[in-house]
């Protein structure tokens, strides 16, 4: 009667959204400020003030039907044509409009692009640890998703386990940098050596394999780390960016995809995407958050509180007992829990409200996922609380 899978996904919930729900009840139990909810990675920053007289004054000078019209299904012209003058100033690129299709925000992005490149047999790498929901959106257009083991020390790409894992049913490899959900930035190194790589695959297999750039973090990236614009090093690559993060717009869902030139049969890649977009009824990004956006495109991101919280908990939890890389980016750290069960040490957690996602959902069994995009008095009060949680295991 109903499609068997989909219908497991629209009535089994994510991990986070369980835990966020759980704390949600607690809040009403004990009061917000007892629970310690690190589960959600909802940004706290308060959305830009120019964001917000961008969007007033749109509304305000502009005729109706140009704010909450349609648009061309790629997007407004002009805002494309700013933003890919902004990639241009910021990253050294030589793309127009025509390089860019408007979307409503990364997961759009990301699932358009699946859509459009996926043919029986594909393969789509990605690496551990990794956002969940890359397996349902690869699933969702009948695709394969391949895990490269983590690794720990650093988070950056276990190569010998890459190439060991990429073969001629390699469609692309999924990038995302920074890392949810371990804060984690590719060195340039990293994607220099990924890169090398790919072009020899590519030789190898006689076909072009992608790399799709999952970007909505680009811009919390803390000081003496910077992202590398993959396009820059692998020519076979489609960039998915969002402004969820960047400008606290998690709602609004709006973003882009980036079509180089370089792609190989770009016309035919971009064509592709239009299609993917149009059969998932993608009718257009919405207009007025494009007119928003495209003014707003050079404005700085303010991560100070992201870089304040990081250091906070990062240094509570190491003065703790555990174990966890230095926060790099993103808004997330990913500690090794105290057990080797994930799933029993975040119940454990959950004795004193804090509210902890199991690594083994991110592809890292033993350890856990905390998002500190929160007050940061809550992560203050929170400290003496994983104290506790860690006397347990001693």
């Amino acid at each position: 009667m109903v499609n068997n899978k989909m219908y497991e996904l629209g009535t089994k919930k994510s991990t986070i959204r369980t835990i966020f729900e759980f704390g949600r009840k607690r809040a009403a139990e004990v009061g917000e400020e007892n629970v310690y909810d690190f589960s959600l990675g909802n940004p706290n920053v308060p959305t830009p003030d120019f964001i917000k007289e961008a969007a007033v004054d749109i509304l305000t000078n502009i005729e109706p039907s140009a704010i909450h019209g349609y648009t061309v299904a790629p997007g407004n012209p002009q805002v494309r044509k700013a933003l890919a003058d902004s990639i241009n100033s910021r990253f050294g690129m030589h793309i127009t409009e025509k390089n860019l299709f408007m979307t409503a925000g990364a997961a759009a992005s990301i699932t358009i692009c699946f859509k459009a490149l996926s043919q029986p047999e594909d393969e789509y790498i990605t690496f551990a640890p990794f956002f969940p929901e890359y397996r349902a959106f690869v699933e969702s257009v009948g695709g394969k998703l391949v895990v490269v083991p983590a690794q720990p020390e650093d988070w950056q790409i276990d190569f010998a386990a890459f190439e060991r894992l990429v073969n001629n049913h390699t469609k692309a490899v999924i990038v995302n940098s920074p890392n949810n959900p371990s804060g984690a930035v590719y060195s340039e190194e990293t994607i220099k050596k990924l890169a090398q790589i790919l072009q020899a695959k590519e030789k190898e297999y006689h076909h072009p394999i992608f790399i799709i750039a999952d970007e909505p973090y680009r811009e919390i990236a803390f000081e003496g780390y910077t992202v590398p614009y993959i396009p820059k090093y692998y020519d076979n690559t489609l960039v998915c960016y969002s402004y969820s993060k960047s400008f606290s717009l998690p709602g609004e869902r709006i973003g882009y995809i980036v079509v180089p030139d370089t792609v190989a049969n770009f016309e035919k890649v971009y064509g592709a995407i239009a299609g993917a977009a149009r059969v998932l009824t993608h009718v257009n990004a919405p207009s007025l958050w494009q007119l928003v956006v495209g003014r707003c495109a050079n404005m700085p991101s303010d991560i100070s509180t992201y870089v304040k919280n990081g250091q906070l908990l990062y240094q509570g939890l190491v003065d703790a007992g555990f174990e966890c890389v230095k926060p790099q980016g993103a808004f997330y750290l990913f500690p090794k829990c105290l057990e080797e069960d994930d799933y029993a040490f975040c119940k454990r957690a959950q004795k004193y409200d804090l509210l902890l996602v199991p690594g083994t959902d991110f592809g890292c069994p033993g350890y856990f996922r905390a998002a500190y995009c929160i007050k940061t008095e809550t992560i203050e009060k929170s400290l003496p609380l994983f104290k506790k949680l860690a006397a347990e295991y001693k």
